[in-house]
């Protein structure tokens, strides 16, 4: 295995060597090989070199197998920047158009619904990854003056809608959820009549095809309310790009914050090149410190052994992280953990 690592900027190095380390753990357990070639994209080379990817990166990128991500995101970088000209250019160069995110809620890991437990919290979302308003197609008439207009398109092409769509319900058949399987499209097809509309059509018509899937649908208005007051009716999630955006950190957030929250970016076809990274950002503050939690860039490693071909590496390690948190852990804040960085990584060895 191939993998491509940018530990990036802040704290993601420190949870990136985590992450590596439980990955060289879980292979020798397991008796595969794997290389790793790291490169310095982020804010500290934005700074020093005013690029953001050099020309032919996508291209070394793309001969990995798979991408781990630290953390983009620098004190001295203007917001934006370094999201769009290398999380969202990588994203759409690659044709990364599944984002995956799973909610679950690990043993020991408080969540902020009273009465919850692991139990209730085990769903995953998939997010289409590279339409909707992120195409950028928008501008300014009179800038600047009392009469500026600004416009923003959401693009929608029914191949993109159908693609998104159909690796939701076969990835919902294969997750099998012994409570039933069932696919919730997240839409807006009340006020959103034209793109959304596209989006409901293509999930009955794909859903058709998949008579052991129960198809449901929310307004994301709705899916916001049932994830807070009954989280356990999900099981996958399907749904449009800025959705997906502002309902996954909701997801985090009730599933015990960004420091356990992982993703991925999905490029599902033959010869894709897929990126996995946790969600809680750069954290510069704590830089150095050995306070940061690795237990999100450890469950993206998991993401990424679970989708490159070494599926039961991946349980071994999901299974090691719940006997930490579980077992181990005092908290999920950073500096609160009970032990350091480099420490959550060896307990994670450990237990594997």
């Amino acid at each position: 295995m191939k993998i491509a690592v940018i530990p990036g900027d802040g704290t993601g190095p420190e949870v990136t060597d985590e992450a590596l380390k439980v990955l060289a753990a879980v292979a020798e357990k397991n008796s595969f090989e794997f290389t790793t070639t790291h490169f310095d994209f982020g804010g500290e080379r934005y700074l020093k070199t005013g690029e953001i990817l050099p020309d032919g990166a996508v291209a070394d990128l793309q001969e990995h197998d798979a991408i781990f991500l630290g953390a983009i995101g620098h004190p001295d970088v203007a917001p934006g920047i370094l999201e769009k000209g290398l999380l969202l250019n990588l994203r759409f160069a690659m044709d990364q158009y599944i984002n995956l995110r799973p909610v679950t809620l690990y043993p020991g890991v408080e969540t902020p619904l009273a009465g919850k437990s692991p139990e209730d919290i085990d769903f995953v979302v998939v997010r289409e990854n590279t339409e909707d308003m992120y195409c950028g197609i928008g501008g300014f008439l009179k800038k600047g003056t009392p009469d500026e207009v600004a416009s923003q398109t959401a693009i929608y092409t029914r191949k993109g809608c159908e693609r998104v769509i159909r690796w939701a319900f076969e990835y919902t058949r294969k997750r099998n959820n012994p409570k039933g399987k069932r696919l919730t499209l997240v839409a807006k097809t009340n006020v959103l009549t034209y793109g959304h509309d596209l989006v409901w059509r293509t999930f009955e018509e794909v859903g058709a095809e998949y008579p052991d899937v129960e198809l449901d649908y929310n307004h994301v208005d709705a899916c916001c309310m049932w994830m807070v007051k009954n989280p356990e009716f999900y099981d996958v999630i399907v749904t449009t790009n800025m959705f997906g955006d502002i309902i996954t950190d909701l997801g985090a957030m009730i599933q015990g914050g960004m420091g356990v929250a992982a993703g991925g970016n999905i490029n599902p076809d033959e010869g894709g090149t897929s990126m996995y990274e946790p969600m809680g950002g750069s954290a510069p503050k704590y830089t150095g410190q050995n306070v940061i939690n690795p237990i999100a860039a450890i469950a993206a490693m998991s993401m990424l052994l679970e989708h490159s071909g070494q599926p039961e590496a991946a349980d071994q390690v999901t299974a090691a992280i719940k006997q930490v948190t579980g077992t181990k852990m005092e908290s999920q804040a950073a500096g609160r953990m009970g032990y350091g960085t480099t420490e959550i990584g060896d307990l994670v060895c450990e237990h594997l």
